[in-house]
């Protein structure tokens, strides 16, 4: 049951992305830049954190999740002072996610050929 609510919570944000690329007049880099800062303003407010609870990965998965992680890395441990303590904050949990997205998208490259 527990794959089954992922699946659905983590469908049901794609689905209501897709919408806003097929129907609305958003990009789809508008859709996810929407996607992350919704993820940061839940995760600020607290709501995002019952999601995951109820949903677990299916909350975590879209970008709104990489949203909730950079608020997440803001609100846990001491206030940071200054906006380069800030900034450090926030990859203090998503550091390691995006170095992977950085090196998972390079060894694509290199295994896949580009259409030219």
């Amino acid at each position: 049951m527990e794959y089954v609510r992922a699946f659905l919570a983590g469908g049901l944000v794609c689905v209501i992305a897709q919408l806003l690329i097929d129907r609305g007049r958003w990009t789809p880099a508008g859709v996810a830049s929407l996607l992350v800062v919704l993820g940061v303003i839940l995760g600020f407010g607290g709501v995002y954190d019952r999601w995951v609870a109820s949903v677990g990965a299916g909350a975590m998965l879209p970008l709104s999740g990489l949203g909730y992680v950079f608020a997440k890395g803001v609100m846990v441990g001491p206030p940071p002072s200054g906006l380069v303590a800030t900034g450090g904050a926030v990859f203090r949990f998503a550091g390691a996610l995006l170095a992977f997205m950085v090196a998972g998208s390079f060894a694509a490259a290199l295994i896949c050929k580009p259409k030219g």
